[in-house]
């Protein structure tokens, strides 16, 4: 068995695979015209072709590594013992409402249609929780449990990120384009998808390299769309994609600007750097 090392794993491989495996499920779905929940706006198709990227990793290391490298990817969804720096849970959590927080705002400081009633179900929100980590956790085990390493050993942080974010935000596509979405609205959405990866891949590097973490960013972050005020004519982060995507892109950017493009791990104004653990 070939115990090939992390750093010499294949993402082109990866992302073929991934593509390989989804465009069939993209035909279906076009085919079909399958049916999309109103809260989610996710298909039966949408919901399978989530775990592609988990089956392409786990396809990949069981060929390069062998079925024990397979659990160890299984285990790492809860390796929040990596976590040793407790203050990181606090842009885990709470960066994804801030930046939620300020989209709000800035709609409405600028005058734009809000909805002038919205309920929350606070009931909904644990099976909402569950069902979004569910898909983190499909998602992030192939793009962070798989790709990331090798692609930041060669490019660094960032042109990691970028590399990975790009094919990432094409990956979802063809969903949004079954959403109806122009093309103004998909460059947008690119933009604010690449950004969200760079901010995944930064809490993955000042994580001790958690995939729990990046898992539980991403679940927030998804689990802020369906709870965003709207009602049943307005949603502000469909209306509003320049708005809503240039301020992820902006957190991003700081990101970047404080904690250095080649690693994202070393904070600007800290006593010494930071490293990658």
């Amino acid at each position: 068995m070939n115990k090939s090392k992390p750093e010499n794993r294949s993402p082109l491989k990866f992302f073929l695979i991934v593509f390989g495996l989804s465009i069939p499920l993209w035909i279906i779905d076009l085919m079909i015209h399958a049916k999309r929940t109103s809260l989610l706006n996710f298909s039966i198709i949408d919901i399978i072709t989530a775990f592609i990227p988990l089956i392409a990793g786990c396809i990949l290391i069981y060929k390069e590594e062998g079925k024990s490298s397979v659990y160890k990817l299984f285990k790492r969804i809860f390796d929040y013992s990596r976590i040793t720096k407790k203050i990181w849970y606090v842009p885990i959590i709470f960066l994804p409402f801030l930046m939620y927080l300020l989209i709000y705002t800035v709609i409405r400081v600028l005058g734009l249609s809000l909805p002038n009633e919205f309920h929350i179900s606070f009931l909904s929100i644990p099976v909402l929780f569950c069902l979004f980590f569910l898909g983190g956790v499909a998602e992030e085990s192939g793009y962070m449990g798989y790709a990331v390493e090798p692609m930041q050993e060669r490019f660094g942080a960032l042109a990691a990120s970028i590399l990975i974010g790009i094919p990432w935000a094409v990956w979802h596509y063809p969903s949004i384009i079954q959403q109806g979405h122009n093309l103004t609205w998909i460059a947008w959405a690119t933009l604010g998808t690449v950004a969200v990866r760079v901010l995944i891949v930064w809490i993955y590097n000042n994580t001790g390299k958690s995939l729990f973490a990046c898992i539980l960013f991403h679940t927030l972050m998804n689990l802020g769309r369906p709870l965003f005020p709207r009602d049943g004519i307005h949603n502000p982060l469909v209306d509003y994609p320049d708005i809503h995507y240039s301020i992820i892109a902006i957190a991003a950017v700081i990101v970047i600007f404080l904690w250095g493009s080649k690693t994202l791990a070393r904070y600007r104004y800290s006593q010494g750097s930071q490293q990658v653990n």
